[in-house]
């Protein structure tokens, strides 16, 4: 049976503050990667963290804690079991914990662009046919209209993040119990947009340094 859900109820939080960077010696091959880290850390299951890895496919990712014992941790639906695209033994780098959160509260829409594969057209002399290949995808950007409301606490955060020209977590929640991390440098113009018979809105945006991770609960 198909199952459809409605956006309406969800919730959208920015990362308002990252803990220190935590050196991780090495990621594992496997269907959830672990990290060893140096030494014990504040952290604990159900933490979402920041990912920078050597591993240009990892690197800039969210993910969320599974499980932490000592020294070992493992990053949740996060599969690099993949050799090619995850090299044996290099992918090493750092992470960090997301501290703290803020509520970006009276939105009226969320919007998604960029993405798409982009192809390498390819033709042979003795063919009349161009065929494609994939390459790589188009860079992604999560767009927010929110409503103007400048005593607001998200537009402290949003402000600082656009001026340092900061990388920022963005976490959807969505009414189902589903979670869509994002991780991209922020942009905020508060100067609202005013539209007859409509409330002011203002414009936030997240230009994705690292593909999604989606949690299903």
């Amino acid at each position: 049976m198909a199952s459809y859900t409605l956006p309406d109820g969800s919730q959208v939080k920015m990362g308002a503050s990252l803990d220190s960077k935590i050196p991780v010696t090495a990621v594992s091959n496997a269907a959830e990667a672990v990290c060893t880290i140096a030494a014990a850390e504040d952290l604990a299951a159900g933490d979402y963290v920041i990912v920078d890895s050597a591993w240009l496919k990892l690197s800039g990712t969210v993910a969320r804690v599974k499980s932490y014992a000592g020294t070992s941790l493992t990053l949740e639906g996060v599969d690099t079991t993949d050799t090619q695209q995850f090299p044996a033994g290099s992918g090493g780098g750092s992470l960090q914990k997301v501290e703290s959160w803020v509520v970006i509260p009276q939105i009226t829409a969320f919007e998604s662009s960029g993405g798409e594969q982009n192809f390498a057209n390819v033709e042979f002399l003795d063919d009349d046919q161009q065929r494609q290949i994939p390459t790589s995808k188009s860079a992604q950007t999560v767009s927010i209209t929110i409503a103007d409301d400048p005593a607001a606490q998200h537009n402290a955060v949003l402000k600082k993040a656009d001026a340092s020209r900061a990388i920022r977590p963005l976490l959807l929640a969505l009414p189902n119990g589903s979670k869509i991390l994002y991780n991209g440098y922020v942009s905020f113009n508060p100067t609202p947009t005013l539209t007859k018979g409509n409330i002011m809105t203002v414009k936030a945006s997240v230009a994705l340094v690292a593909r999604p991770t989606r949690y299903e609960t």
